[in-house]
């Protein structure tokens, strides 16, 4: 059964492998294009597509009511330009990803920079890099801010969503203390459900054990407010 999820997975990075892509001329990082996501959002479903945490609607009176305005136009793919290059400014010579997906960001941080093993505390030497991600969240505002956690397949099933759960929860705590408001963040924990590799190899196994810091721009669409 394990198996066949990581199987499901990796069919499904295999089309999205092989759908239209651009290039970035200033980081040379390969996307997906709007229209590839537009033709396979049905199989690739929420989790790679975007659906926020806890649903849009809600999400967006928490942020109308922190304060936050919407992007608009030519204006939201600048925006996410500016935020995606001084977070690889800010990640670099570290393990974290920084992905490009259409207007989104994902930030793939492996739990074994982040957290000791069975703990959901952030530990100190990652302390430094987590402060520049906060800073520079708390710079670009107009975003929700999704924060995934994720095990490999060893620990029971009943364990291992609330392991992810905490350590989600601790990463999100970490950015509020750092200046990111709270209305913009929401968690989730996925346990095992959601491998990017296979869980019978240790290199997989470590490779499935990460948090994912996902950040969705705000747009006047969402708002309302034109």
């Amino acid at each position: 059964m394990k198996g066949s999820r990581f199987l499901t997975a990796a069919a499904l990075a295999a089309l999205v492998s092989t759908a239209a892509c651009t290039t970035d001329p200033q980081t040379g990082e390969r996307r997906i294009s709007k229209a590839a996501i537009g033709g396979i959002g049905g199989a690739l479903g929420g989790y790679l597509l975007g659906d926020l945490v806890g649903g849009r609607r809600d999400r967006t009176e928490k942020i109308i009511g922190a304060g936050i305005g919407g992007l608009a136009g030519a204006g939201i793919g600048a925006y996410m330009d500016r935020q995606e290059r001084e977070l690889r400014a800010r990640t670099a010579g570290t393990d974290v990803q920084v992905i490009r997906r259409g207007d989104d960001l994902v930030l793939n941080i492996p739990s074994g920079i982040t957290f000791a093993y069975d703990s959901a505390e952030v530990q100190p030497e990652f302390r430094r890099t987590l402060d520049q991600v906060a800073a520079t969240l708390g710079e670009y505002n107009q975003t929700y801010i999704d924060i995934y956690g994720h095990t490999d397949s060893t620990g029971s099933d009943a364990y291992n969503p609330a392991l992810s759960e905490r350590r989600a929860l601790s990463v999100a705590d970490y950015l509020a203390r750092g200046g990111v408001q709270q209305a913009r963040l929401a968690t989730r924990g996925y346990g095992e459900t959601q491998p990017i590799a296979s869980n019978d190899t240790d290199d997989g196994r470590a490779a499935n054990r990460r948090v994912e810091i996902k950040i969705v721009p705000v747009t006047q669409t969402d708002t309302g407010r034109y």
